[in-house]
């Protein structure tokens, strides 16, 4: 599960994922995000052309199906077992896979006084990237189209199970091509075993408001 994450350090992202003219008009690409949040929009790296562009999309993938946007809301996460076979996921993950900038995640863990939210980071707290998805979606009733997304997950490492029985899939930075642009078969092997990259580390952090 990821139903929260971080990205402090947007300015990075251009040479971080290699983006050759990045140049974004809108200001929200470098804005801060402390607690990023289902069905906002977040910067995601899809391919175009064969090359890596930044973009802003709606986290909540919505299937080219779709008879309302609301279904997005339900669909943040898709697991990596089943995302080449399940009808909500199949098409994008065929042929609209991307990375998604961050560099922490939340998860919540009970105690007496209730749930305490950790954000977990790699160990060096550098920005990494979700293996994630994207569609287009077309809007019948204002006739707009929309890009959405949502994020692979995976059965959790050493260090997220104390929390939750799945983690977003992480991908090493020699992954993502392939993620981005190899089969479907070959992106899902390299997206199931690239899970338990690190080190990582957890700290006590509560998550901030972050605007969409």
């Amino acid at each position: 599960m990821c139903g929260r994450f971080t990205l402090t350090q947007p300015a990075e992202i251009a040479a971080r994922f290699e983006l050759d003219n990045f140049a974004p008009p809108e200001p929200e690409f470098y804005t801060p995000r402390f607690n990023v949040a289902p069905t906002q929009r977040i910067v995601v790296i899809p391919t175009s052309d064969g090359q890596r562009v930044a973009r802003r999309m709606r986290w909540g993938l919505i299937p080219i199906w779709a008879k309302d946007a609301k279904i997005g809301a339900a669909m943040i996460n898709a697991r990596a077992e089943s995302v080449a076979t399940k009808a909500a996921f199949r098409t994008a993950f065929k042929s609209r896979r991307c990375l998604i900038p961050a560099d922490g995640f939340y998860e919540w863990q009970p105690t007496p006084r209730g749930k305490q939210p950790y954000r977990i980071t790699l160990a060096d707290g550098s920005m990494f990237a979700f293996a994630g998805l994207w569609e287009r979606w077309h809007d019948p009733k204002t006739d707009e189209w929309i890009e959405s997304c949502c994020i692979v997950t995976c059965e959790p490492n050493e260090l997220t199970e104390k929390f939750h029985d799945r983690m977003p899939v992480i991908l090493g930075d020699a992954d993502y091509d392939t993620w981005l642009t190899a089969t479907p078969e070959q992106a899902q092997r390299r997206g199931r075993a690239r899970h338990r990259r690190g080190p990582c580390r957890r700290c006590i952090s509560a998550p901030r408001q972050s605007a969409a």
